[in-house]
């Protein structure tokens, strides 16, 4: 292939990817732009068809020392797009700042308010549905683009009860028909959703493949980036058995939290933390029996958040715990005559930190290998106090039992392999999300985490895109 040469570089079709691009664009709509993405293009038709987001599986991508743990993620156009649930709550205030108010963990180098309107701008983009109330929580500078889903008979008892802790969950399925989306059809099968009701790269990013300074390009694995005297020089990718190589001025890495981190060291841009800290929430599910109260009556498969035991100076000690109430029944219906639906299905997601016994390494091949002894003692105590507080939490409810109906194999947010800061010596990538030691190498998604906060990721990787585009655009 003849040299090509590209005002930016691309690697990887993710949210992270996607939503640098669009902001980019905004400022620079002319700039010539590639994509690079390692799997292909699979229609939402496709993926109904074979019951799958990708043919590529995740685990066929890297290997790990961690039997029992498992890493989620989509390789293909769109990335995590295709996968998500469409879950989208902003980090909390705190979230930012865990050094400063509770000793733990790094502090962002940014706060809330900084990032706020690029979140609401990822709102928008995304058409998401949400509440006023969540503001109560979450401040915000304008209401959200689409009404919230309806809520439960669960919910609305504990909402009325705890106004201040019990908020309509935001999200990116649609409430309402809009955006060229129909609302969700609340059938609990979101990886696939079989209406197209969730923001995905082929209903919300169609218009790129359109552009004519912008190329997507699939099926092309970027092995490493060629680098001397701080500066990428060129992207190196394999497609069709042959090894090619692109040009740029600014190359953007956006893989994810395992590979991404691989094609730095294959590079050889070795920073001493690179790969260093990788982990996710985690996260355990409960069902409560309810005695006389039918539920399961809401308009999506998640319909409410709880924040009682999300934030408090307790974190210094153990991490927070958001509670996800759910309408569906992943543990079957009651069995008992007419009390079906008298059930809350519940996931509780606790915060883990990052430790530098979890990082991401190279195998004697060159694949990613992922190694995880365990998650933190701080998220563990987290579990515990979670499940110990839950009855006082649950309390305005008809209880009858609650069943611990065990730890989730994972959470599906990989998250803090290349941390952001602002000194080289705790991060990897700086502010801007520039990598310290390679200042035309910006690198976009959860990877970038500083800690690990337990809200889903994929509004805060998208605004942190947005925020890292205007800046540099």
């Amino acid at each position: 292939m003849a040299q090509e040469h590209f005002d930016v570089v691309v690697v990887g079709t993710g949210f992270g990817s996607l939503f640098f691009v669009e902001g980019y664009l905004s400022k620079r709509p002319a700039a010539k732009i590639l994509m690079l993405e390692r799997g292909a293009f699979s229609s939402h038709a496709w993926q109904l068809e074979h019951g799958k987001n990708s043919p590529i599986t995740p685990a066929s991508t890297f290997r790990t020392d961690a039997a029992n743990k498992v890493w989620n993620f989509t390789i293909g156009v769109g990335g995590g797009t295709n996968c998500w649930y469409a879950q989208t709550p902003r980090f909390h205030p705190s979230d930012f700042r865990m050094r400063s108010r509770y000793g733990v963990a790094q502090d962002w180098p940014l706060d809330y308010d900084e990032l706020e309107p690029y979140y609401l701008a990822a709102e928008t983009k995304m058409s998401v549905a949400g509440a006023p109330e969540m503001a109560e929580i979450l401040p915000r500078s304008a209401p959200f683009p689409q009404p919230p889903h309806k809520l439960t008979a669960v919910d609305a008892i504990m909402r009325k009860a705890q106004p201040e802790f019990h908020v309509p969950i935001a999200t990116a399925r649609a409430s309402t028909a809009a955006a060229g989306r129909p609302p969700c059809c609340a059938s609990a099968r979101c990886n696939l959703c079989p209406v197209n009701a969730k923001f995905t790269f082929e209903n919300g990013f169609a218009s790129l493949r359109n552009l004519p300074n912008v190329e997507i390009r699939a099926e092309c694995e970027v092995t490493h980036l060629d680098h001397a005297g701080g500066v990428a020089r060129a992207a190196v990718y394999r497609k069709g058995g042959a090894e090619h190589r692109v040009t740029g001025d600014l190359f953007v890495l956006g893989a994810n939290a395992i590979h991404s981190p691989a094609i730095l060291l294959r590079s050889g841009i070795d920073h001493p933390l690179t790969g260093v800290g990788i982990h996710e929430q985690v996260g355990y599910s409960l069902e409560v029996l309810l005695e006389g109260l039918d539920s399961l009556d809401g308009g999506t498969i998640t319909t409410a958040l709880n924040y009682s035991l999300y934030d408090g100076a307790f974190r210094k000690d153990y991490g927070g715990a958001l509670i996800y109430f759910d309408n569906r029944w992943p543990h079957g219906l009651r069995k008992e005559y007419g009390r079906w639906r008298q059930l809350a299905p519940l996931v509780v997601v606790v915060e883990d930190l990052p430790q530098d016994s979890n990082r991401v390494v190279l195998d004697h091949d060159g694949m990613p290998k992922v190694l995880h002894p365990d998650v933190s003692e701080y998220a563990k105590r987290g579990v515990q106090e979670s499940l110990n507080n839950i009855e006082k939490v649950l309390a305005p409810l008809p209880v009858e039992r609650i069943d611990f109906k065990g730890m989730r194999d994972t959470e599906s947010h990989i998250q803090g392999s290349l941390r952001m800061g602002a000194e080289r010596a705790s991060s990897v990538i700086d502010p801007k999300q520039v990598h310290h030691d390679v200042r035309n190498l910006v690198v976009v998604g959860s990877s970038v985490f500083p800690s690990g906060p337990n809200s889903n990721p994929s509004l805060s990787v998208a605004a942190l895109s947005l925020r890292s585009a205007a800046l540099l655009a």
